[in-house]
């Protein structure tokens, strides 16, 4: 490729980067403030050029851990290297722009919106053919709107564009080359829906369950209940992705989560979330008004928890072990169970217990790195040992509750022989002692449902426990 001083022009949304900066900025912003959606369109009121450079200003980007395509990066330096110039030119704030150039330093100069102007399409190829003359440039760029720019471009030269968006660039004459970093694919767009967390809700079926309701009518509207929990939790797994951009890229493994690395662009998941949304509570309506409510009800308080609580201290895990037991209230409201007092009280200790551990792996996990605290948390280092405390108390309360329901008339209307039922408390305290012991020693998944179901220990502990209650039922 024969350079000799030849200007090639690079975009930066989906094309330096595999991601857009404006959706960036508002969702960086919108994690800080919940009134960003407000300002946005307050700003938009003036154009879209206000609008990033107002976005710009409410949400700070990390620009180093930014999704950055390296394929584009390498072609950069490959064209310097043979004398050419490069130019950073793109439709986002000039003020990103430019912190993005000073990172890679393989630019030579930087443009782009300046809260008046927004530089795209027409306008971004009106001003590179002034600033460079006709056909003065070659450049890089990911979508349809850059179409205006490769006809006054001396060469094309594309990422990952779609198929019919291709055939309009060859349509134009130009000296074209394709370059292609990734290829569509279905899978990361189920990763980031974490089928593997619906696994939690298989608790709306335990009202059924400990009822021994074991008829058709129950169990098919406990598989509606957990249909629509399902969808519900994957809307508000895509919107908590979207606001945790930031902290998953600095996070070892959760930085490969699909919108943090770039995998799905993330004005995909601004679709995605409503429509996952509205497909659950269109499934939740076939189970009556109540159980929509608890489910409405379910979806505010993660967004709440999403939005602000997660990083309030105490408050945060109260939220958490409310959300596990709201799947249990949803089982009892869909198919008509009167729920235990003894089931709610159990399961408000136990999943208190269990939110406490996550926060304890958070924190273990955070200390290698000699971080002061967990990331996006409003937890110290030096709260550990009191973290520890509160996720054992609680468990072994969820156990003294097991116990006492034990030794009540209520549990003769259910089992034969309920002194079986001492045999899940023991497990219990084993298991509940275990899984503190083993996230204090920064073995533990961030989350101890997860870790729990791929732990070899844990599944037999589930299987004994179920041994017992069955026997308290058969004899």
């Amino acid at each position: 490729m024969m350079t000799a001083r030849r200007v090639l022009v690079v975009d930066l949304d989906g094309t330096l980067v595999h991601t857009d900066m404006l959706f960036e900025t508002f969702w960086a912003a919108f994690a800080k403030n919940w009134a960003t959606p407000f300002l946005a369109v307050r700003s938009f009121a003036r154009g879209r050029a206000a609008l990033k450079r107002k976005l710009c200003e409410l949400g700070a980007v990390d620009i180093a851990s930014l999704p950055y395509n390296e394929g584009v990066i390498g072609y950069v330096r490959r064209w310097r290297a043979e004398g050419g110039r490069a130019a950073l030119v793109t439709a986002s704030d000039r003020t990103l722009a430019e912190e993005v150039a000073s990172h890679l330093g393989i630019f030579d100069e930087v443009h782009g919106s300046d809260g008046e102007t927004n530089l795209k399409g027409t306008q971004k190829a009106e001003f590179l053919e002034e600033r460079f003359g006709h056909e003065g440039f070659v450049y890089i760029g990911d979508a349809a709107a850059d179409i205006p720019v490769w006809e006054k471009a001396e060469k094309a030269v594309t990422v990952n564009l779609p198929r019919a968006v291709k055939a309009r660039v060859d349509a134009l004459g130009r000296d074209a080359e394709h370059l292609v970093s990734r290829v569509p694919s279905i899978k990361p767009y189920v990763k980031a829906l974490r089928v593997h967390q619906w696994l939690k809700n298989l608790l709306v079926f335990v009202p059924m369950m400990t009822a021994h309701q074991f008829n058709l009518a129950a169990l098919g509207h406990s598989l509606l209940a957990f249909i629509a929990f399902s969808f519900v939790a994957s809307s508000v797994y895509v919107l908590n992705d979207l606001l945790d951009l930031s902290s998953d890229r600095a996070h070892p493994r959760n930085r490969n989560r699909p919108f943090a690395s770039g995998t799905i662009p993330i004005g995909s998941g601004v679709w995605l979330a409503p429509l996952l949304l509205l497909d659950g509570l269109a499934i939740a309506s076939l189970l009556g008004e109540s159980f929509l409510l608890v489910l409405a009800a379910y979806y505010a308080a993660t967004l709440s928890y999403s939005l602000y609580f997660k990083r309030r201290i105490v408050i945060d895990i109260c939220l958490l072990a409310g959300l596990y037991t709201m799947r249990i209230i949803a089982g009892a409201t869909a198919t008509g169970i009167t729920l235990s007092v003894w089931l709610l009280a159990f399961s408000i200790f136990f999943f208190f217990a269990l939110a406490a551990v996550k926060r304890q792996a958070e924190l273990v996990n955070s200390l290698p790195k000699g971080e002061g605290q967990a990331l996006g948390r409003g937890y110290r280092a030096e709260d550990l040992p009191l973290i520890c405390n509160t996720a054992l108390a609680a468990g072994f309360v969820s156990v003294l509750v097991m116990a006492l329901y034990v030794n009540s008339p209520a549990v003769l209307e259910l089992y034969g022989y309920p002194q079986a039922l001492w045999g899940v408390c023991l497990v219990l305290l084993y298991w509940i002692s275990r899984i503190v012991m083993v996230t204090h020693r920064g073995q533990m998944h961030d989350d101890p449902v997860v870790f729990a179901v791929r732990d070899s220990t844990s599944l037999l502990c589930l299987l004994i426990i179920l041994a017992f209650a069955a026997g308290g039922m058969v004899l």
